[in-house]
């Protein structure tokens, strides 16, 4: 009998839970800038951007992309009050109007006021490695209808180093990834 009973009350606060957590899906699209860097040069010549010669990293200067995905979210820590703690998984694919395929994904942790302003931060991983992210945002709202707007910001990484060529002689490079500057909008309705 107690088990018969404590699972009703598990099944109870379980659905009692999920009740006041809404979830927000949705698709989500934007802009990308690329500053000068590898990833840019990645992204207007592809895997021929080496230059053997000269290692000239960031040539091309900077690029502008695309972004095409799916944001998933989950609030906690929501009290009733006027801040909610949220946690959101982004996935993202850039470069198809360029006829690449660089896919994206994203943790973000943050906050989201009563008003729908919203603050986040966590880790990216794509084709260019692993970088931190720091989104800034706000959730507009028309009846039902959320349309969430992001700045998104993942800084470059730097780094110098040598690599052998098929000489054998050492050869120095400076390697920046370069900064993305990111505008996302998206949609998706309150349940």
């Amino acid at each position: 009998m107690k088990k018969i009973i404590l699972t009703i009350a598990s099944i109870l606060m379980i659905i009692s839970v999920n009740a006041q957590v809404q979830k927000l899906a949705g698709p989500r699209v934007g802009l990308t800038m690329i500053t000068a860097g590898t990833a840019a040069d990645f992204f207007h010549n592809g895997f021929d951007f080496v230059d053997n010669n000269d290692n000239q990293f960031g040539e091309t200067g900077s690029a502008l992309t695309t972004q095409y995905g799916w944001q998933w979210e989950s609030r906690f820590a929501d009290g009733g009050g006027n801040v909610t703690g949220i946690v959101e998984w982004v996935a993202l694919v850039g470069g198809m109007e360029q006829g690449k395929f660089l896919p994206s994904l994203s943790s973000v942790i943050g906050a989201r006021t009563s008003e729908g302003f919203e603050v986040g931060v966590g880790p990216n991983l794509s084709l260019s490695g692993v970088g931190m992210l720091f989104a800034v945002g706000y959730n507009f709202r028309s009846g039902s209808l959320n349309l969430p707007v992001n700045l998104v910001i993942m800084p470059g990484k730097s780094e110098n180093g040598s690599y052998r060529n098929d000489s054998g002689d050492y050869i120095d490079y400076t390697y920046n990834s370069g900064t993305r500057i990111s505008l996302m909008i998206g949609f998706n309705l309150a349940k």
